[in-house]
């Protein structure tokens, strides 16, 4: 809880100061807490800032993974772009604050996890678009997947920094229409896979059995009794001895997805069970 606390007050002054502007002092005088304490909790003002990136990009990764894998193809472009601005009109603060600084920052950890998040985002935008388009879009996916980006990122800027009014409704229908258009007729790419490549840092390995285990070992230990609970002692068997059939394991991620503590081991699980779980039935 402390733990929140100090997350908490700190986006406040990020949102007011900026990330370099504000020191540990003034974080601690905020929260009403010692350095001791704030020390307990994190290493470093920069430990503070990944642990708030984290807990920012794990619910929008996991979301968007999980409808991307789930919606029907005639509403998954519109849920997309639905639930991306959403996630940012409702956590505006903090999305001020990370489309401003990351554009300035030099702390390699804060490059480094932003390139590594942007990735997994890039990931599911491009199975989307071979979802919807296939083999129609084969040559101009990655410059479509792009401009996807652009559009999230421009429109984002107008309730993030201008405090525009926007009836989401409104323009996730607007962008699925340019997005469309796109894809139907644009011809010449400029992106290619190669050329993506390039400018892409490796992605670090996630979601071993090892790291999955430790994990759902944790959340456990900080849970109360719950169905949620519940779902990943039996996740944790099914990890170590698998036994159930896919849709039993596709029963139990849905139990666990929308726990505020479970998002991101949801995410990571369904990717590790993807590969024989997905042959049977979407996950």
């Amino acid at each position: 809880m402390k733990k929140q606390l100090i997350m908490e007050k700190a986006l406040e002054l990020f949102a007011k100061q900026g990330f370099e502007a504000t020191s540990v002092q003034q974080i601690t005088d905020y929260c009403g807490i010692s350095k001791g304490a704030f020390y307990l909790s994190f290493k470093s003002k920069d430990e503070l800032i990944i642990a708030l990136i984290d807990q920012f990009m794990m619910q929008i990764i996991a979301d968007i993974d999980y409808l991307v894998k789930n919606a029907k193809d005639s509403q998954l472009l519109y849920d997309f772009y639905y639930a991306i601005y959403h996630s940012f009109q409702k956590h505006s603060d903090f999305a001020k604050v990370l489309m401003k600084e990351q554009s300035q920052t030099f702390n390699k950890d804060l490059i480094l996890k932003m390139q590594y998040y942007d990735k997994l985002l890039e990931n599911n935008i491009l199975l989307m678009i071979e979802r919807l388009y296939g083999d129609e879009v084969k040559a101009t996916k990655y410059d479509l997947m792009y401009c996807i980006k652009g559009f999230m990122n421009m429109y984002s800027q107008l309730f993030v920094f201008y405090n525009v009014p926007l009836d989401l409704q409104v323009l996730s229908e607007s962008l699925v229409e340019k997005t469309t258009l796109l894809a139907r007729h644009m011809t010449v790419p400029f992106v290619t896979e190669e050329l993506s490549q390039m400018f892409t840092q490796p992605m670090k390995e996630e979601g071993t059995k090892e790291q999955l285990g430790k994990i759902i070992e944790q959340k456990i230990d900080e849970m109360e009794e719950s169905i949620e609970k519940e779902s990943l002692l039996l996740l944790r068997q099914e990890l170590l001895e698998p036994s159930q059939p896919p849709a039993v394991v596709k029963g139990l991620l849905e139990n666990i997805r929308n726990h505020p503590h479970c998002k991101w081991i949801s995410y990571l699980l369904r990717q590790y069970f993807y590969t024989w779980i997905d042959k049977e039935q979407p996950m």
